[in-house]
């Protein structure tokens, strides 16, 4: 018969166990080191940016640093009403390894399988338009490539931070590059334990061009379904990533300073809706992992607790009320001095848990150290957010993005009772061969 007391012991472990392995394995993660005679160089990568607009400052910037890197090409798609913008831009700019694409509607499946056939390299990298590349970054994502077992590689990112921001845009900009630096810790300590992490971002990604090129694939990629009532073309980095875990492929993910890859996130009120389209992609993918493909669970069993499981199981407000509640009824009979020592032991544990993995961001820039308040809160916050994402799976909005939204009914099509009766009668047949 379980007392408070083991529930207790229990619910700490299953939070806190997850931590402190993590903890250990993010500082002894290394990423797979350049190997001395490469057979893979830049000349092997065709890099492919999705962009709705096709020009301005930021997507220059993008593309200047990707050039900088030297790969075979690059293939801007974008859409049909930008295209002329996009020539124009790539022509004044002299950009004269960049090619133009173009589809009719903006979704970022459609661009990628739109480029997906221009490739004439061994390797795509998928890049969005508003990163900065280092210049040493190809290198390092060509290295577990060099292995024909590996089919992806991802690597660790960081915020761009605005010169000179004011309060409110540091205030947002700090939350966004703690979202950063928790994802790139979570990576690191997942790959180190059992290869796996929680999704290969499309911010910048390496794959196999042959996988991409798979028939099947390709089909699969198009004709997603979510729940088996709608088809999905969102989160397109989730399912690819799904796609290689079950196609018995391996991923690597290089966390170094010199594939360190920058970005933006928005530094105002509408990184709350930012964090509003994660976390619906994030339920969708990861119950898609653990409850209907499953390969997780034998492929990856510690990422399938210390990442998937916290999309159903972490509630940071839940948790710690829980904790203290139970606490309260375990010490309930100890002497009072006991009972403030154990209670201050486990405050300060809780209080040690909100930022230690977060450590690497406090170390690189101490002032933020201030705003660590805003952090915690955010974090009890956003058990809110999560919980509104969870009721609205089917809403694919960006609402961060001007233009974003054009075609968002396109992302997320209710499949007809024909449609799927076929799709049923189909994979009956598959089956039956």
């Amino acid at each position: 018969m379980f007392s408070g007391h083991h529930v207790f012991i229990l619910l700490f472990l299953y939070r806190y166990v997850r931590l402190a392995v993590n903890l250990v394995a993010f500082c002894l993660h290394r990423p797979i080191p350049l190997p001395e005679n490469p057979r893979l160089t830049s000349q092997d990568v065709t890099v492919v940016i999705p962009s709705l607009q096709g020009d301005g400052g930021e997507l220059w910037e993008t593309i200047r640093s990707i050039l900088a890197t030297e790969p075979h090409e690059i293939i801007l798609v974008t859409v049909e009403a930008q295209e002329q913008r996009a020539r124009k831009m790539a022509k004044e700019s002299n950009f004269s390894k960049v090619r133009i694409c173009s589809v009719s509607q903006p979704n970022k499946r459609r661009q990628m399988v739109r480029a997906i056939p221009e490739v004439r390299t061994e390797i795509t990298i998928f890049a969005d338009d508003d990163v900065t590349w280092p210049s040493t970054l190809l290198p390092w994502m060509l290295a577990p490539l060099e292995d024909e077992q590996y089919g992806g590689v991802g690597t660790n990112q960081r915020l761009r931070r605005a010169d000179r921001p004011n309060l409110q845009q540091r205030i947002w900009g700090y939350l966004g590059a703690l979202y950063l630096e928790r994802r790139n810790f979570d990576c690191a300590s997942c790959m180190f334990i059992d290869g796996g992490l929680p999704c290969l971002s499309g911010r910048t990604v390496a794959y196999r061009t042959s996988i991409l090129r798979d028939e099947s694939f390709t089909y699969q990629f198009t004709h997603e379904e979510w729940l088996g009532q709608y088809q999905l073309n969102a989160d397109d980095d989730n399912f690819i990533t799904r796609w290689l875990i079950s196609h018995g492929k391996k991923i690597s993910y290089q966390h170094h300073k010199q594939a360190e890859v920058l970005t933006t996130l928005e530094d105002n009120a509408k990184f709350l809706k930012q964090c509003l389209r994660w976390s619906r992609s994030n339920w969708r993918s990861n119950i898609t992992s653990m409850f209907c493909d499953g390969h997780i669970w034998t492929c990856q069993p510690w990422s399938a607790y210390a990442v998937y499981l916290t999309t159903v199981s972490h509630w940071a407000i839940l948790w710690d009320s829980l904790l203290i509640y139970l606490y309260f009824d375990m010490a309930g009979s100890w002497p009072r001095e006991s009972q403030e020592l154990g209670l201050a032991m486990l405050a300060s544990w809780i209080f040690l848990s909100k930022f230690l993995k977060l450590l690497g961001h406090y170390i690189r820039y101490p002032i933020d150290f201030l705003l660590l308040p805003v952090s915690i809160l955010f974090g009890y916050f956003h058990g809110l957010i999560k919980g509104y994402a969870m009721l609205s799976l089917n809403v694919t909005a960006w609402g961060s993005r001007e233009g974003a939204d054009d075609d968002d009914a396109y992302r997320m099509i209710r499949v007809s009772q024909k449609h799927q009766e076929a799709l049923e009668f189909q994979n009956a047949v598959c089956y039956t061969q």
